[in-house]
């Protein structure tokens, strides 16, 4: 379970980014993608808690985190627009210098998360263990190749 425990790691890291910082891009951009990361980390918290043993297992309440979660894995690549990349930004020039990599990278991380939500649609905790394993995978990936600590 090293990638249950490296969830909870990039939980306690991602929660750390989201320092008060001015957005000065007229749409506020930075702003709205790390609203929508921030509730990532609030969901992904239980559901680490689950996988890792460190909270009971409730497989309809557990379906309900993922459905949540499985909703808002699409929202926040809108908010990389081409003019996106000014500080604060803890994203890495790769984001915009190699696009069909990030966007390779997103269409990972949403198919993790709609592996996680079948996975959590058959009750069974055995199921729902590696597949959080595998979205844990490819947070570290994208955050590895797109993103500053």
């Amino acid at each position: 379970m090293v990638g249950v425990l490296g969830l909870g790691l990039m939980i306690l890291t991602l929660s750390a980014c989201f320092e008060p910082a001015k957005d000065t891009h007229p749409e506020q951009v930075l702003t709205k993608r790390r609203a929508l990361f921030k509730q990532y980390t609030r969901m992904l918290e239980p559901i680490g808690l689950v996988a890792s043993g460190r909270r009971d297992y409730q497989p309809q309440e557990f379906l309900g985190w993922v459905q949540d979660l499985d909703k808002l894995s699409g929202k926040p690549w809108v908010y990389f627009p081409a003019d996106g990349n000014y500080p604060p930004t803890h994203a890495r020039p790769s984001v915009w210098s190699q696009p069909d990599a990030f966007r390779a990278a997103q269409q990972n991380y949403q198919d993790s998360v709609h592996a996680l939500l079948l996975a959590a649609q058959t009750g069974r905790l055995d199921a729902v263990q590696p597949a959080v394993e595998g979205v844990t995978r490819s947070c570290k990936a994208c955050h590895r190749d797109f993103r500053y600590d």
